[in-house]
């Protein structure tokens, strides 16, 4: 069995806003996340959705900050009266928003940008661009996150990633923070699944094998999913997941098992 020496914190998902509860959005990030963490050999261990009430966000906030996961958060870090990611961090955290100094001059160069296109003033001293500037103000201490698409920053603080709600610019930041700050994570572990339908056996006759294959190999995950059948045939996808070598044994003694307690590996012949 190989030896794992990295040990790679939980990754989470926080998703921020009444628009995606509402249904007047659909999240997008989910699915993103999962895909971009495979990539790198990592998962998702967990997701949460919340509404832009600040205080909501802060306490949720301040239970998150208190684990040692790798989170990302999406939604409210923008300068309109229903952002209150900003000032929900600072909360849970205890400190004070200031303008962040980098953030501030990339925020004066999107605005110059836009005069250039003939897209509005590049004139800081305007009410609306110091309003823009109010995207740049942060909890102390923390760092900025790169935006490409518009180069308006997220924030990163105490292991936790803020970033804007739109995917064009969530994405790459969350990328950017994958391949950055946790570059020494990625494939730190082997961990595999492997699944195989079963049917005609009850779900109930073979759950006590998934206890036994658990504590058998206390790292590898067993997982029952039954189907109705959308090809009229009801069955269960039946599988592990874990350390490869251990999660191979464990599939061998879970199909035994199957065949032991008289399900079939194909459909049932019309």
């Amino acid at each position: 069995m190989n030896t794992l020496t990295t040990t790679v914190p939980k990754v989470r998902l926080i998703i921020i806003g009444d628009e995606i509860l509402s249904g007047r959005r659909q999240d997008k990030h989910f699915s993103k996340l999962v895909e971009l963490l495979s990539q790198r050999g990592m998962h998702l261990s967990g997701a949460e959705f919340i509404s832009d009430e600040r205080d909501v966000i802060a306490a949720t906030l301040a239970r998150s900050f208190a684990t040692p996961d790798i989170v990302f958060c999406c939604g409210g870090i923008g300068a309109t009266p229903d952002d209150q990611t900003r000032q929900a961090a600072g909360q849970a955290l205890g400190l004070e928003l200031v303008l962040h100094p980098e953030a501030a001059r990339l925020i004066a160069e999107r605005c110059a940008e836009n005069e250039q296109r003939g897209q509005g003033s590049g004139d800081m001293s305007l009410p609306e661009n110091q309003q823009r500037l109010q995207m740049g103000v942060f909890p102390v201490g923390a760092d900025i996150v790169p935006n490409p698409y518009n180069k308006i920053p997220g924030f990163f603080i105490s292991n936790h990633t803020f970033m804007p709600g739109f995917p064009v610019m969530a994405w790459p930041m969350m990328e950017w923070t994958l391949d950055t700050r946790y570059a020494g994570f990625h494939h730190a572990t082997t961990r595999v699944e492997h699944s195989f339908l079963v049917f005609r056996l009850p779900e109930s006759r073979i759950t006590p094998a998934l206890e036994e294959l658990e504590q058998k190999w206390p790292g590898v995950k067993a997982f029952s999913l039954p189907s109705m059948g959308d090809t009229g045939h009801p069955h269960i996808d039946l599988g592990v997941k874990g350390e490869p070598q251990a999660a191979a044994e464990a599939l061998a003694f879970l199909r035994t098992e199957v065949i032991r307690q008289g399900g079939q590996l194909t459909p049932p012949a019309k």
